[in-house]
């Protein structure tokens, strides 16, 4: 099946981070770092990422929406929505997602 122009940025946006690896999360493609935390995924035509904390308040005032995985009414905190129509911004939100949760603490190996 031939990939949408969203999955095509995704993955080319994977391929630009050194260590970035592709998994899954949520049955969706995702790019996790080397200490095994998720910084963004691919959900249909939304880029979805982990900014920093501090950043959340900002993002959401600017018009950018809580990630809800199960749909409407259970966002999950601290997970961003970023449109399509926003794609010419992807690269950036995604690699500061990435740049932050390389320095969260890793998960641990079962």
């Amino acid at each position: 099946m031939k990939e949408s122009k969203a999955e095509e940025l995704f993955r080319k946006i994977a391929n630009e981070n050194p260590g970035a690896k592709l998994s899954k999360m949520f049955g969706c493609v995702c790019i996790k770092a080397p200490n095994g935390k998720a910084a963004s995924l691919i959900k249909g035509d939304m880029l979805v990422v982990k900014p920093p904390k501090d950043r959340i308040e900002e993002l959401l005032r600017s018009g950018f929406r809580m990630f809800s995985p199960m749909g409407e009414g259970r966002p999950m905190n601290g997970w961003i929505e970023i449109p399509f129509e926003q794609s010419d911004k992807w690269q950036d939100f995604a690699e500061e997602a990435y740049e932050f949760v390389q320095g969260l603490p890793g998960n641990k190996k079962k």
